[in-house]
């Protein structure tokens, strides 16, 4: 039983560690708890229930008070979680801060909500949605699935959607439940890097495309004037270094004279449907 309980441990922190970078070491500090739980409940099922609630209580306290006190030391703040009146910007999911992915330099934090903002003047009532970002410590610590996202310089954003039938805007929505594997495919005529990149045998470049359910796609249309807009503002902001979108989308939506919007290679996923930012 011992070691049973030892496995169980391990592979639980191994998944909390590779998810949130965090939720393993506050399994560690949940032990002692769970043992005198152990000690005096007899019922399994009781004392797994009690468990579940030391470590969800834990991990949320320390999660949300002691985790961006001490991220702000290294470098990292979190992202807003709900829009405010200086900022539009919020998380697609909450679920994003819940595993704490939000994390990213002071600097970056601050153009975002500088862009937001902009874009809301000149869209109002528009907000701006972050999906992944960076987790709150140890710069080349990964972010998986992504590649890139390992020092506090890079966020994903959503892209804007509206009505299909009336273009009425929508906000704070998308196709997908995660913000990724639903996009916006090549047109004839454009180019189609996706079927490039599968044909060389890059067999994860649209695996997400594969596992997200799309039934929610015809429910909305890609906003392509509010997505530009972003898009738009970002490349222009001094702050902003590159920017990744699909070579299909850069010329559907004009955006070919912006030298810092490039293709980020078939090595990663498809960008036709977010937006990846660095500084």
């Amino acid at each position: 039983m011992k070691i049973n309980r030892f496995i169980g441990y391990t592979t639980l922190f191994v998944l909390l560690t590779i998810i949130t970078q965090v939720g393993g070491f506050i399994l560690l500090l949940c032990i002692p708890f769970f043992r005198y739980v152990t000690r005096r409940i007899s019922s399994k099922g009781m004392a797994t229930l009690y468990k579940t609630g030391i470590f969800i209580s834990g991990y949320t306290l320390i999660s949300f008070t002691l985790i961006p006190v001490i991220a702000a030391r290294t470098g990292r703040v979190p992202l807003p979680i709900g829009i405010t009146k200086i900022s539009s910007l919020q998380p697609l999911t909450l679920l994003t801060c819940v595993l704490n992915r939000h994390y990213i330099k002071t600097e970056l934090k601050e153009t975002l909500i500088s862009v937001s903002k902009t874009l809301q003047e000149k869209y109002p009532g528009s907000i701006t949605c972050y999906l992944d970002a960076n987790f709150p410590f140890a710069d080349g610590f990964p972010l998986v699935p992504h590649l890139s996202h390992n020092d506090g310089r890079k966020v994903d954003l959503a892209f804007f959607y509206q009505e299909p039938a009336t273009g009425k805007k929508l906000q704070a929505v998308s196709p997908s439940f995660i913000g990724y594997g639903v996009s916006e495919p090549p047109q004839p005529g454009e180019t189609n890097m996706p079927a490039v990149c599968m044909a060389k045998g890059y067999w994860q470049y649209g695996l997400l495309n594969k596992i997200i359910p799309e039934g929610n796609k015809k429910k909305m249309a890609f906003d392509a004037e509010r997505t530009r807009m972003l898009i738009t503002i970002l490349v222009k902001h001094r702050s902003i270094g590159k920017l990744f979108i699909e070579p299909h989308l850069r010329q559907r939506l004009h955006l070919e004279k912006y030298q810092n919007i490039r293709f980020h290679g078939c090595q990663a996923v498809r960008h036709d449907d977010h937006i990846h930012v660095q500084l």
